[in-house]
């Protein structure tokens, strides 16, 4: 028998009114270079805690041996599963079954036209058979403005980089 999860008891309302980001969860994945010394090409993977450990490969499209995963997939994965959990949440305060939902997320790694720099391209599509487009349209915009993933994407976020120094 299959224990049933938890599901996350997020607000889906604006309800912050801090002056600064509050930190609800935070993780660390560290990537180091492999054999060859570039994380793309022949890098590991491994978060803090453990649970994530793997390693990292070019695709062929970009000259590598594509026997592994690569940066653009697991932001693809991170992206469509956030995205789901937000719509998940709101379909289930319309009271709606969200079972049925699947999320893709399409991640295209190319140039940038106005730099010759190198950018993402995210195409996102909701399958939600069964749904009334009038009933799920407002929900898929209101899951566009709750997951972090789309936000960072129309907004941009606070990055910051640093040298660790001993």
């Amino acid at each position: 028998m299959t224990e049933r999860i938890q599901l996350p008891t997020l607000s889906t309302e604006k309800d912050f009114d801090g002056d600064s980001f509050s930190p609800i969860y935070t993780t660390t994945v560290t990537v180091d270079g492999g054999a060859a010394a570039h994380g793309r090409a022949s890098g590991r993977a491994r978060s803090a805690d453990g649970v994530l450990d793997l390693d990292l490969r070019m695709p062929a499209e970009l000259g590598g041996d594509g026997r592994g995963t690569n940066p653009e997939q697991l932001f693809a994965a991170g992206f469509a599963a956030c995205f789901h959990g937000a719509l998940s949440l709101v379909a289930r305060q319309e009271a709606l079954d969200p079972d049925v939902i699947s999320v893709a997320a399409t991640v295209g790694f190319g140039r940038d036209p106005e730099d010759g720099g190198y950018l993402l391209r995210v195409d996102l599509v909701v399958t939600w058979p069964g749904a009334d487009a009038e009933v799920a349209t407002p929900l898929v915009e209101k899951a566009g403005s709750l997951c972090p993933y789309a936000r960072m994407a129309w907004r941009g976020t606070p990055t910051t980089i640093a040298l660790a120094t001993p």
